[in-house]
């Protein structure tokens, strides 16, 4: 299982459970048509990723996220898609990307609270050189999901949160 699933399991994935991701904030669902278009860019993304194409899966992603309707921050579907969005701009060292494309996630369905969402975006931030942004983020990443969210990422993240709150090893 991928790091950007492990860490987003507690919310829905597009294509793992459509009763949920398909909903938007009123209770209606994509259509099938819709949703099955989502699905499989979303899985082609996915695998894109996996194989650290990061640069295919951010245009899967972006085509699934062009099928959504506006507005889009309504659809639990969004959450997961913009996650795996700003994981892929992270993962290509797109720090800008990734903030712009968490700080809209943030309003989407759920967002706030998700330790992985809020790493990556305190990633993001620490890199940009903002680093009160990045501490508020990171501390919020490790409230969600303690120390274990930190195990495989770049340690500065960690230990440059240390700089400005008491966590213990």
């Amino acid at each position: 299982m991928s790091f950007l699933k492990r860490l987003f399991s507690k919310a829905t994935p597009v294509h793992e459970e459509k009763k949920e991701s398909t909903l938007n904030d009123d209770g209606e669902g994509l259509p099938d048509d819709i949703y099955a278009q989502i699905k499989t860019l979303s899985l082609e993304g996915d695998g894109l990723a996996e194989t650290q194409n990061y640069k295919a899966a951010i245009r899967s992603y972006k085509l699934a996220w062009d099928l959504l309707p506006e507005p889009k921050n309504h659809w639990n579907a969004s959450t997961w898609l913009i996650a795996a969005l700003a994981d892929s701009y992270f993962l290509l060292g797109e720090n800008e990307a990734t903030r712009e494309a968490l700080q809209y996630g943030m309003t989407c369905p759920n967002a706030v609270g998700n330790p992985f969402l809020h790493l990556r975006l305190g990633q993001a931030q620490f890199n940009l050189g903002n680093e009160d942004r990045a501490a508020d983020e990171l501390m919020r990443a490790y409230m969600g999901g303690g120390l274990e969210i930190f195990e495989i990422e770049d340690r500065k993240y960690l230990v440059f949160l240390k700089t400005r709150a008491m966590i213990a090893d």
